[in-house]
Formats: structure tokens, sequence, C-alpha cells
């Protein structure tokens, strides 16, 4: 018997079991699928966006966290976020009064952010964690001819990335393993790695608003698990567009990559929501560069769209090589 490690399915069960799965009703317009992050349902002139997504790896401000992450995969569809259902499951030993009032209060403010109303779901205290988990269900609308999904990635597309990589990776380990960090960090730099959360940040929603309309924006995706190169794979999968990538291009702060050498981590293959991974036609790169910058945003040209066919490719003097796709993600090694 084949014990599965932490961490999201392996990418070849998943699509066995996505295969699996039929669709019975003609309104659903993107069902599952890998690199899908979203669903999409025809909702008469416009279309309904849902995303489910639970944070289970940190119980560091896990109500605001729930909210931004979610939002983030409405986002990169060019929808606008409405309504959330909150699944909320809480260990027998600690959890107290004081604790579920102060995750409802994330929640509340985080999505009063958005203006994103709550409309149900469920809360228990429950056996067998030993932390709060949050599991949330998103959904937003777009009209019909402004959808972005994966599947629309053409040949000859530039690769942006926003801000840097491992940006939630280094927000996990800085506020779960403090102690560990203290002995190689100094007191700014750990509060600085804590502050992560925040700044850089882990939101994609002002950069996503920015570039949606426009640009010539084919596809935006969420880095989470698996990190860059599993993104870039998905969107390779879900597009059937083979992408050229120059790792040396992907930006990486150097207190981040100090922290995941500590914990023997490749950043490129570790959770990294904060950065929107996006294709779109290079003769808007210039605008689209501008656009950010002058927003305070950084974004880097790391790649481009070479042809048809499923692939993730970089150079290594002066030969093409294949990026492996990540069967975990990188952090799940330490939990």
């Amino acid at each position: 018997m084949n014990i599965l490690p932490t961490g999201k399915l392996p990418p070849d069960l998943l699509e066995k079991l996505l295969n699996k799965i039929p669709i019975l009703d003609k309104n659903v317009i993107v069902g599952p699928g890998t690199g899908m992050d979203c669903s999409v349902i025809d909702y008469g002139d416009q279309y309904l966006v849902l995303k489910s997504d639970p944070i289970s790896l940190t119980s560091e401000n896990i109500g605001w966290y729930a909210v931004q992450i979610n939002v983030n995969d409405i986002v990169t569809t060019g929808a606008d976020p409405k309504w959330m259902l909150i699944t909320l499951l809480l260990p027998e030993k600690g959890t107290t009064c004081q604790i579920v009032e102060s995750i409802t209060d994330q929640l509340i403010l985080a999505t009063k952010e958005y203006d994103i109303t709550i409309i149900g779901g469920h809360t228990e205290v429950t056996n067998g964690i030993d932390r709060p988990i949050i599991s949330a269900t998103l959904i937003g609308t777009v009209d019909k001819d402004k959808l972005i999904t994966p599947s629309g990635v053409k040949m000859g597309d530039t690769v942006f990335l926003t801000k840097e990589i491992a940006i939630e990776t280094v927000s996990i380990i800085s506020n779960d393993f403090p102690d560990k960090l203290s002995q190689h960090l100094t007191r700014l730099e750990l509060k600085r790695a804590q502050s992560y959360l925040y700044e850089p940040g882990v939101s994609i929603y002002k950069e996503a608003n920015l570039i949606r309309d426009g640009f010539g924006v084919t596809a935006m995706h969420d880095p989470t698990e698996g990190g860059l190169t599993a993104a870039l794979w998905e969107l390779s999968i879900a597009s059937n567009k083979t992408v050229m990538v120059n790792l040396n291009k992907v930006p990486i702060s150097e207190l981040t990559d100090r922290i995941c050498s500590l914990f023997s981590i490749n950043p490129i293959n570790s959770i990294s929501s904060g950065s929107l991974l996006f294709t779109a036609n290079p003769k808007n790169s210039t605008a689209i560069i501008n656009l950010l910058e002058k927003n305070q945003i950084p974004v880097s040209e790391i790649g481009f769209v070479t042809g048809d066919g499923i692939g993730v490719n970089t150079i290594v003097q002066s030969t093409v090589i294949s990026v492996p796709r990540p069967e975990r993600d990188e952090i799940t090694k330490i939990f």
C-alpha cells in the first residue's frame, strides 16, 4: 500500500480522478481540470465563477488568509468576488470562545475589504486535528466577454510574474517556526519575514484587476502549492502550450533565499501566493510593465510561449532541458 505524502495529491493520481468526473449539466462552462482553479457556470447574462480552497498549512490569521487565497483565484478569471461560504473546523483541545471570535473577526474584516458577503457555511469542534482548519467557497461574477482562463494561453505570448516567488512560504515558515529562524536571523529580519503575509503580501487582487481589461492578457494563474514550477506546468497542460522559462529572471529576495536554504526548500517549487503568473500578447509588454510599476507592483518577464504541446523548458549552457514538474510542494517536507 502506498501512503500518500502531505500536500496535494500527486499530479498523475489527481488527473486520473478528474478525468473520471462526468459533466452532467450543459450550463457548466469550465469544470474540474488541471490548472483550472475555478469552475464557471452559465448564469444568463453573466458567468458565475466558483472557487473552493482550504487553509491547512498554517494557523496564523487563518480567517483573513482564507479570504485572500480564494479571492486570488477568483480574480485570475477576470471576475469580481461576491459571496462566500465558510467551513471552520476547530480542534477538541485548546479551542476557546476567544479563538472562534478572533477568526470570525478576521473573516469579517477581510471580506469587507472586497465587498464580499458571507452567506453561510458550517462551524464545529472536531477530533483528529491539532489546529483550526478553514475551507471556504467563494462565488464571483464576470461578463461573458471578459472571462479569462488558463486555457487561453497563445503561441508567442510573453510570460510575466509579479513581485517575487515564495512569499507565502516565508510567511508560513517565519510564523510557525520562529524559534528555529531566530537562531539564524536578526530580530528585524525575523519580523520582516513574519510580515510577508502583508508586505509584499499574499494578495494579487490589485494587479489582476489592473491588467484584466485592454492589455491582451490571455491567462492568469496563482502559484499556490508546488510554487511557480507547478503553476507553469498547470498553464501548459490547461492550454496545451509549451513554455520556455528563464529561471535566472525569476525574482527572489535575499531573505527568502536564505530562509528557504535553512529548511532545504527549493523556492521555485514552494507555495507562492502573492505572485501573479500571467501571459499576454508581447505587443502590450511595455504598457503592462509601465502600468504595474506605476502602481508600485514589481513585474518581470520570465519567459515566452513556444508552441503547441505540453511542457515547461529552460536553457542551461545553451541546451534546452525540461523543468521537472514537482510531485508535491517543498514546504510540506517540514510538517
